[in-house]
């Protein structure tokens, strides 16, 4: 079993960077991939970034190409979100969650409770 925990969400100027951290416990983390989800109130939870377990293969959402930056590190079971030149539009509670590589929510087995990042324009 896996157990997920976001941190570093936070309010940020447009144009600002943060950085969010997922960590997590349980012996099966390292041979799961990991992705990151986000929900704004009234909207679907939407597919933002992917790795896989041995972080051979990063995926992205069109939507923050060149913006964000996914990345893990199996010895510390932690796995990050840099996200970079943020826009309002990128407001909304970020999810991680662990499972099979993929873009669906459907795809993953395990996800922590989210973490608030707030963009002001």
């Amino acid at each position: 079993q896996v157990q997920l925990v976001e941190s570093g969400g936070g309010l940020v100027q447009a144009g600002g960077s943060l950085k969010l951290s997922c960590a997590a416990s349980g012996r099966t983390f390292r041979s799961e991939a990991t992705g990151w989800f986000r929900q704004a109130p009234g909207k679907e939870r939407e597919f933002v970034a992917a790795i896989t377990f041995n972080a051979d293969s990063a995926y992205y959402a069109d939507s923050v190409k060149g913006r964000f930056t996914i990345s893990r590190d199996n010895a510390n079971d932690t796995v990050y979100l840099q996200m970079n030149s943020l826009k309002s539009e990128d407001t909304a509670v970020y999810y991680c969650a662990a499972g099979m590589p993929g873009t669906s929510p459907y795809e993953y087995n395990y996800w922590g409770r989210g973490t608030q990042v707030t963009v002001s324009s």
